[in-house]
């Protein structure tokens, strides 16, 4: 079985705190059955430009220690095989693109196949849900989420607030959320209400399932029939096809107990199974139903 994780900042984790294990290693996404792990370029806590520019300098050179080391690169989705681990990369945070479109394209170039608008900083682009939800897209964010769309880099809500998730849906573009959970079963202002929800899903879009104990469940206790209880939310909300696995692995600091890190994948899906998510429909959420989003960017 084709599985797919749309977020993890293994990273940052390893550039930021060199001398602490991560969550995300080889020998655990061999053991969880990993197809595709997305590894995030993220802005971090320090958004100016100089700051940012030797983060993301110093995670593109953690990066090619990986490859060193026997991680392979994939550019597309749609190379993940059942059977052997391959990684993407993505952005978490716009402001390495500054204000420049022609920045984007060489993002792309590098294998970047998905952009968070927004982190927790107001950024060139947009407002993130930290903030507020009524400022939306920039002028120049509008542009840059219409080239990223050109060029085969889905635009990812995750973090956006709602005002520009709105504008990006509006502009007859189809996003994903990388990470997200659903407002209706946790109230944070991160998570995505049931209209955001339909309507994402209504567009065809995709929304990868986060494991932070503190968007599951407002108290942050949580077991792994939580995040259950969110995937079935979503599917009632027409998420079949278009639903899938965003961790967040190596960006969180409490885990659900029992998925502590990719390796234990297979104990979510047991329980997906035992509350009735199975066949196609569990299929779908592990792996394919990432593929088949990315479809949309076969002209590249």
């Amino acid at each position: 079985m084709l599985i797919c994780d749309t977020h993890c900042d293994t990273l940052y984790r390893r550039v930021r705190y060199p001398d602490e294990a991560s969550d995300v290693t080889m020998e655990r996404l061999n053991g969880g059955g990993i197809s595709l792990q997305t590894l995030a370029l993220f802005v971090g806590g320090d958004p100016r430009p100089e700051t940012v520019r030797r983060l993301f300098d110093g995670m593109l050179a953690e990066f090619e220690r990986l490859k060193d080391a026997g991680w392979v690169q994939a550019f597309d989705p749609r190379e993940a095989e059942d059977g052997r681990v391959k990684v993407m990369l993505s952005i978490e945070g716009c402001e390495i693109f500054g204000t420049s479109l022609e920045a984007i394209a060489e993002w792309r170039d590098r294998g970047v196949r998905m952009a968070a608008i927004t982190w927790n900083h107001l950024n060139a682009l947009g407002t993130p849900a930290k903030i507020n939800a009524t400022d939306g897209l920039t002028p120049f964010g509008r542009q840059a989420v219409r080239e990223m769309a050109r060029i085969g880099m889905a635009p990812d809500t995750s973090h956006l607030n709602e005002h520009g998730f709105y504008d990006i849906l509006e502009m007859g573009i189809v996003p994903l959320a990388s990470h997200s959970c659903c407002r209706a079963l946790c109230g944070h202002a991160r998570n995505l209400t049931d209209d955001q929800l339909k309507a994402l899903f209504q567009a065809g879009g995709y929304v990868g399932l986060n494991f932070y104990p503190w968007f599951l469940s407002d108290d942050g206790r949580c077991t792994l029939d939580t995040l259950a209880d969110h995937m079935l939310h979503m599917l009632e909300l027409g998420g079949e096809g278009m639903v899938g696995l965003g961790s967040d692995f190596d960006g969180i600091e409490v885990k659900v107990p029992g998925l502590e890190h990719p390796g234990h994948l297979p104990a979510l899906f047991e329980t997906f199974e035992r509350r009735g998510i199975t066949g196609e429909i569990l299929e779908g959420i592990a792996g394919k139903n990432l593929l088949r989003y990315y479809e949309r960017f076969d002209h590249r």
